[in-house]
């Protein structure tokens, strides 16, 4: 293996990549129960307005941090500020991305579980809550499967990675997301023409503002940048790939795009299931493990779309664990020298151990039962810890950064770049005061709302 950093070799191959790395479960799994959770169309709308007013500005400053300096988190930000404790920020991403990473690959690791299940008949037996509450509590109180499917994630994960930037993370990418959307879009037509689908729909685009209050606006703000990747140095390292002849703001504009019309189509997939089967809409995180199953075994021809449906979401899955390890990966190879085969295979592997504790934690059941989205297991206290605090502190870092230390100037230099001398960013004040003064704001207040409430993302 090299230790060249490779680019991708056009504007599609990052768009579908970094497009990857924000549609995850996040989307699939997460968006429609916080949906359900936040009242519907209202819900969506203050969600698309956080995407547009804060994900988006974020997300195009990792990316314009990365494309400057071509280097990793940590590299990067010792580039464009030598001599400063900034570098912290990017190592805060790198040990982020490798925390989440290790606990997202038991979650991925019951996707892949579940895929198994629906492809040997074994979700035939879900035929209710309490039925269906069993199969998924079989599966993640069994140690050994709980660990054998996150190795394979893993393994997956690292098999991809090793191989490149061009010829492994944009070449799986660029077969596993259009494979992606066109399962979505037969689910989701599939959705459309069961009876009372109409009531699904009027769910999730009719907005009820009588439901909203603080706490759903601070869980929109939290989807929006927990569904784009932001925080972690995943879009810093993907955009240190991304040739300086790519209109970068115009791609991360398609990226946001694309991860929120991806997020639509999940709800056009499961909304319509829920109100078919006179299931609660505001179900949870159960929703994917327990309440889907049941309806798949009600509908015609269910067994087909269940299989349809756990390929969607282990596809998901895989994309984002990819950028994940990559993040880790680029770290050691640009700041340590190492080979990406051997920095791969060696922060796979200790992922995996990292990983174990979160496969054995029996709380995974716990996110199902009354007591709660999220109790202090292993699994959801490294969760909350890096999924809820650290992505909200590296997120208001970042904008603190690039707005008071690198400049909206040189930001929007960077984010002007291309060929042809150049594409001109429009609203460029606009941005600045986003970065400097909004995003890092909304993203205090929602962090303050964690620590406050103990309601997490």
């Amino acid at each position: 293996m090299t230790t060249t950093r490779g680019e991708f070799s056009g504007n599609l191959g990052f768009i579908l990549a970094a497009a990857g790395s924000a549609i995850g479960l996040g989307n699939i799994w997460r968006f429609p129960y916080a949906v359900g959770e936040g009242g519907g169309g209202a819900f969506v709308l203050i969600y698309l307005a956080f995407v547009l007013g804060i994900g988006l500005p974020v997300m195009l400053t990792e990316l314009a941090v990365g494309r400057t300096t071509g280097r990793n988190p940590v590299g990067a930000l010792r580039q464009l500020a030598p001599n400063t404790p900034w570098r912290l920020v990017g190592s805060l991403g790198v040990v982020t991305g490798f925390a989440i990473l290790a606990f997202y690959s038991v979650v991925a690791g019951w996707m892949l579980g579940y895929l198994g299940k629906a492809l040997t008949g074994g979700l035939s037996s879900a035929v209710d809550a309490e039925s269906s509450q069993l199969v998924f509590e079989s599966l993640v109180e069994n140690p050994w499967m709980g660990l054998l499917l996150a190795g394979i994630f893993i393994a997956l994960t690292v098999f991809v990675v090793r191989r490149g930037i061009s010829g492994g993370i944009e070449r799986i990418t660029t077969i596993l997301m259009p494979v992606l959307l066109l399962l979505l879009v037969v689910l989701a037509v599939r959705s459309l023409f069961l009876p009372n689908a109409g009531a699904g729909l009027a769910y999730l685009f009719k907005p009820d503002f009588a439901a909203v209050n603080f706490t759903v606006v601070m869980q929109a703000l939290g989807q929006a940048l927990f569904s784009l990747s932001l925080g972690m140095g995943a879009m810093i390292t993907y955009g240190s790939y991304v040739q300086r002849t790519q209109n970068l703001w115009k791609a991360g504009i398609s990226v946001a795009m694309f991860d929120t019309f991806i997020a639509i189509l999940a709800g056009l997939v499961i909304f319509p299931a829920l109100f078919y089967a006179n299931a609660d809409p505001s179900g949870g995180p159960g929703l994917v493990f327990v309440v889907l199953p049941t309806i798949f075994n009600s509908m015609p021809a269910g067994s087909i779309v269940a299989i349809l449906f756990f390929v969607l979401m282990t596809i998901a899955a895989l994309t984002s664990t990819i950028a994940l390890l990559e993040v880790v990966v680029a770290y050691f190879v640009d700041e340590k020298g190492w080979t990406r085969g051997m920095a791969s295979m060696v922060i796979g592997a200790a992922c995996f151990v990292l990983a174990v504790p979160s496969a054995l934690s029996t709380g995974a059941v716990s996110w199902l039962g009354t007591g709660g989205l999220f109790q202090w297991d292993f699994l959801s206290l490294n969760n909350n810890i890096w999924g809820n605090y650290s992505l909200s502190i590296g997120a208001i870092l970042i904008c603190i950064f690039a707005g008071w230390q690198w400049g909206i100037p040189k930001l929007v230099e960077s984010l002007s770049e291309g060929r042809d001398g150049g594409f001109p960013l429009p609203a460029p004040t606009m941005l600045g005061f986003l970065v400097k003064v909004i995003c890092p704001i909304a993203v205090l207040i929602a962090l303050f709302f964690i620590i406050l409430t103990g309601n997490y993302f």
